[in-house]
């Protein structure tokens, strides 16, 4: 056969498979334009725009960002989202990998403990949200009966103004699961020829951690650390549920600032812009993650 009436059928044969290839990702290309996209480029046009849903939107320019800066309410949900990541990224981050590497031995009926730590992961945060406030609870509460029991000083956590963003921190850590699967899965990844030369050589326990456990295990603490300063920047329906950003707006999480100007305020403007600037933020912070980890995450192919 001629050959290149060899290569005319196998570029049919490729474009028909290109054609039904792109038939197939279509649905998932028209839901993110419409979805995800489309919704975005919305938010920045309205940003410059005075507009309360119901009358007609009025250009301002800058106006909405500008105020922001003038804007105390601005600051205070700022300085408390970034208070929040900063204690519950290190908590979600180590504590997992710890639990990981415990739940990595080979023992009787450690499946089942491994279902254990990953259902609370799968249950709903507004599920979530009313198991704990119940242990929260001040009065009849489960952590505080217990430390009545113990004789032990009482608190009263989301109610209280230092306590509320702590409280909400250990929350987030309650459902990790899903973070110590991902652990659990790289942890089976690491070779145990370098455990045993590492044993052979007189290494103990900590000292394999830290020189064989944690390295291996970079890329995927990169990963899990980025995941969590994201997903810890964007709380809300925690907030939302439980305190509504009280006590004294102890817990008033920039995303709940963003939907009570949007929704209860009707500040549509106002609000996009304040997206805009939030999804800067999380971006730039992301940008710095990244930036940083040539000094720390070691790749198997040495790069």
């Amino acid at each position: 056969m001629d050959n290149s009436n060899v290569k005319k059928k196998m570029n049919l044969k490729e474009k028909s498979q290109l054609k039904w290839g792109y038939f197939f990702i279509a649905p998932a290309i028209i839901g993110l334009i419409c979805f995800s996209f489309g919704p975005m480029l919305f938010s920045l046009g309205i940003s410059f725009t005075k507009w309360d849903v119901i009358t007609a939107k009025e250009f301002v320019g800058l106006d909405n960002y500008k105020a922001l800066f003038h804007d105390p309410l601005f600051f205070k949900s700022l300085k408390v989202t970034l208070y929040y990541t900063l204690l519950s990224v290190p908590l979600i981050t180590c504590i997992p990998l710890l639990t990981a590497m415990l739940l990595n031995t080979k023992i009787k009926g450690i499946s089942i403990f491994r279902a254990i730590f990953y259902v609370p992961s799968i249950v709903p945060i507004v599920a979530s949200a009313a198991v704990w406030m119940y242990i929260y609870n001040p009065m009849y509460g489960l952590l505080n009966s217990i430390l009545k029991a113990l004789g032990l000083h009482t608190h009263n956590f989301i109610f209280s103004e230092t306590g509320a963003v702590p409280s909400l921190a250990v929350m987030a850590l309650w459902a990790a699961g899903n973070t110590v699967v991902i652990y659990l899965a790289g942890l089976q990844g690491v070779s145990r020829q370098l455990y045993e030369a590492a044993e052979i050589d007189g290494a103990g326990a900590i000292a394999r951690f830290f020189h064989i456990t944690v390295p291996m295990m970079t890329p995927i603490i990169f990963y899990n650390f980025v995941m969590a300063i994201i997903n810890s920047m964007q709380i809300f329906t925690q907030a939302y549920i439980m305190t509504d950003g009280g006590p004294a707006n102890a817990t008033f999480f920039y995303s709940l600032m963003v939907y009570r100007t949007a929704f209860k305020q009707s500040r549509m403007g106002y609000s996009a812009a304040m997206s805009w600037i939030f999804f800067i933020i999380i971006a730039v912070l992301t940008l710095l993650v990244f930036k940083s980890q040539k000094k720390w995450v070691v790749y198997e192919n040495g790069d």
